[in-house]
């Protein structure tokens, strides 16, 4: 190797360090009883660089979960790397919105006891909507807070309920048109109302079949008194238009379709494109 080469090498290495330390990225873990979600997004290339799921067989209890995480982000050199920003998002039916004018933190246990089984021993956080002038009450899970922290320091968390309605909110504005959007999961979903720009429902169900899937939506609907005929639906989440809930969907209600969201970013090859809707909670994690 001559003088040159030497040079030109030492000057390759310094960039190629110099580039990594100033690789600004973000990272997003979505918690579920059911399984766990991280996904990377590299903001100096504006790109998402890492997406990875670990789907389980059953529900997990906090402890086993635990354990499912440490393994894996302890196997992933891309998780060990040195983040701007770590956000936790817990994604349970252990939550509940509360209007700001009767909000008080003091009484964080009394709104969830109703619509939740809480224990005692349950710690109980909150995040706040700015955009529907609430309070989104649930139970996060603090030997995973704990093990985040160890990891990596000062991190963020939140429900994924309050990504969910601040992104729809954000998207609709003012609009007249009422809306529903449904983000589905592995055993539930999501479902979010929308009227004049304003959210007029959330709730989250269980289902284990495709007649109890439409059954909630229906129900939903038929109390809200919308009109399946004219309402604006669309899906996101563990969904695709062949899927068999997809079509009962499209079975009993006129205008439905599959979110197709953009984002600022784009993907690495190796992910595919239709993760936009697929990952529609985490991906709007970075926003």
């Amino acid at each position: 190797m001559n003088l040159t080469q030497k040079v030109t090498g030492l000057k390759t290495l310094v960039k190629t360090k110099l580039l990594k330390q100033n690789s600004i990225k973000a990272l997003s873990i979505q918690i579920q009883l059911s399984g766990l979600s991280f996904c990377i997004l590299n903001r100096s290339k504006h790109t998402i660089e890492f997406l990875k799921h670990i789907r389980l067989e059953k529900k997990a209890t906090p402890y086993e979960l635990l354990n499912k995480l440490t393994a894996f982000i302890t196997s992933q050199s891309e998780l060990n790397e040195t983040f701007d920003s770590v956000t936790c998002i817990y994604q349970n039916e252990l939550s509940c919105l509360v209007p700001n004018a009767l909000f008080n933190e003091n009484n964080l246990a009394d709104y969830l006891k109703f619509n939740a089984k809480i224990l005692k021993t349950d710690y109980i956080s909150y995040d706040t909507l700015v955009l529907n002038d609430s309070a989104n009450v649930y139970v996060p899970l603090v030997n995973i807070n704990n093990y985040l922290f160890e990891t990596y320091g000062s991190f963020e968390y939140k429900h994924a309920s309050t990504i969910l309605i601040e992104t729809l909110l954000q998207s609709v504005n003012e609009s007249t048109q009422e809306r529903m959007h449904i983000n589905v999961n592995t055993s539930s979903f999501e479902i979010i109302c929308v009227k004049n720009g304003q959210l007029i429902c959330y709730n989250t169900f269980e289902y284990s079949t495709k007649e109890d899937f439409i059954y909630y939506i229906l129900f939903t609907i038929e109390q809200l008194k919308l009109n399946p005929e004219t309402i604006v639906t669309e899906l996101s989440g563990l969904i695709e238009e062949d899927y068999e809930l997809y079509q009962i969907v499209y079975k009993y209600i006129r205008n439905v379709a599959i979110l197709e969201p953009t984002y600022n970013y784009g993907f690495v090859d190796s992910i595919k494109k239709h993760n936009a809707h697929n990952n529609f909670i985490l991906l709007n994690s970075f926003n």
